[in-house]
């Protein structure tokens, strides 16, 4: 760029500028910067920039790209804080049909590879969780061939990568959005992780029905087998099924009696008799949550998998590629932008749009 020394008005020129064909003051269009912003979400950077120069022929590089993704995920965030230190959490609009179905809460976690340091991709990687919960309603269908299934609609996400207060701050603000308060019926659902328990105490466990995922609970019954018999795996194996089948079954008293008796009677060794007893420990803790064949009359899910599913799509397909490691700007930034997408609220970060492009 270069003016005349005298200063004369229009001698201002940047010849750079003139041979891409740029105007003074020109700005890439929302049109463009929306589509870009929606690749990076899905895939790479570096497949994103090919993506959106076949779409538009526009080519645009990986470090504007993530420049977007930097600059409407801070909006997304400060979405967040908005909606958090609001006085009104307001409703979210849905139909009087899907109002009046079973509301689902299920949370887990799942590890993503982090850098060390800020700055630079030196150093060994390392493993943080993300906490993931799910907010439901449960629909119940039949197909043409009288068969029943359960399909989940009105599907909303929260994610974070920190303290489970932070995610239980954004769960109960999503939960009322959701219309908790008049929900028929609210089921929260999780496997054993000590702090989601903590947040079903502190929040939900006088509006909700909390259920253990009887999967885990199972994968318990083989360890505290595995424990007894551990000098005998056939027998263990036996003793297993015949506890996963009296715990399927509504027997998840027995169960529990059995556990507690060989606590107090067997004679193992103190590694064995510390498994068993915290497998019995365990069961103890969680003994109005397993109570499966009521859950199963009542038509509540059993198993975690719906939220187990949400950490699979909305974490480890993007964020868990080969090679992948994320620095936490990074990371926080594109996890808002998944989540506004996928809570379908994404366009609000582009209020120059009416709709999609």
């Amino acid at each position: 760029m270069y003016r005349c020394p005298q200063g004369c008005q229009g001698s201002h020129r940047s010849p750079l500028d003139e041979a891409l064909g740029l105007e003074p003051y020109q700005q890439t269009s929302w049109e463009v910067k929306y589509l870009g912003t929606v690749l990076c979400i899905f895939v790479p950077y570096g497949l994103s920039s090919q993506l959106l120069k076949q779409l538009t022929g526009v080519s645009i590089s990986e470090s504007t790209l993530w420049n977007w993704v930097q600059e409407t995920g801070d909006k997304a965030r400060k979405l967040w804080e908005d909606r958090l230190n609001s006085p009104d959490v307001g409703r979210e609009e849905m139909s009087a049909e899907v109002a009046q179905l079973i509301m689902v809460i299920a949370g887990d976690g799942v590890m993503v590879p982090f850098r060390p340091h800020s700055g630079t991709a030196q150093g060994k990687t390392i493993w943080r969780e993300v906490k993931v919960a799910v907010v439901a309603r449960l629909q119940h269908l039949t197909t043409a061939a009288g068969k029943h299934y359960t399909r989940l609609v009105q599907r909303r996400l929260i994610a974070i990568q920190g303290d489970v207060d932070d995610l239980k701050q954004r769960l109960v603000w999503e939960t009322q959005y959701q219309g908790i308060e008049d929900a028929p019926k609210v089921v929260w659902l999780s496997d054993g992780g000590v702090g989601f328990w903590r947040i079903f105490r502190d929040c939900f466990a006088t509006c909700a029905v909390g259920i253990l995922d009887f999967y885990h609970a199972a994968s318990h019954l083989w360890k505290a087998a595995q424990a007894y018999l551990h000098h005998d795996p056939d027998t263990a194996q036996v003793r297993f099924e015949h506890w996963r089948h009296l715990l399927r079954h509504g027997k998840h008293n027995q169960v529990l009696w059995q556990l507690t008796r060989l606590v107090n009677t067997a004679e193992l060794p103190e590694p064995q008799m510390q498994a068993l007893a915290q497998v019995q420990a365990y069961f103890t803790e969680h003994r109005q949550h397993i109570a499966y064949s009521t859950f199963e009359t009542e038509t509540f899910p059993l198993g975690s998998g719906l939220v187990e599913s949400a950490c699979k799509w909305l974490i480890q397909q993007r964020f868990k590629g080969v090679g992948m490691r994320w620095s936490a700007k990074g990371f926080e930034h594109l996890l808002y932008l998944r989540l506004e997408w996928v809570n379908h609220r994404f366009d609000a970060l582009f209020p120059s749009s009416s709709s999609p492009p």
